[in-house]
């Protein structure tokens, strides 16, 4: 199930995550290190959501934004670098 998925970016900090009466019950975050590139540093899903995609959808979003914005990415959290791994269609955006 497709959930929806917000993006919050302040100083050289954002996220993008998942929320549920007002609390993220998912997030994908980062730390820019400079006006063009990104670093995942960690992705974290809540157990009620787990086996459901979210992580992917999550990074699917990131990938999406950083495709439009012309920002390249470093992913350090394991979650990421398995996906970046796994799929070569997404790897456009790789540092």
């Amino acid at each position: 199930m497709p959930y929806p998925i917000h993006h919050q970016e302040e100083d050289s900090k954002g996220a993008f995550y998942v929320e549920k009466l007002g609390q993220r019950i998912a997030e994908m975050t980062y730390s820019r290190t400079n006006a063009s590139m990104i670093i995942i540093d960690h992705t974290d899903v809540d157990e009620s959501l787990r086996g459901e995609g979210v992580g992917r959808q999550l990074l699917d979003a990131l990938v999406a934004w950083a495709r439009s914005s012309g920002t390249k990415v470093l992913p350090l959290c394991p979650f990421a670098k398995a996906q970046f791994g796994k799929d070569a269609s997404i790897r456009d955006v790789l540092v």
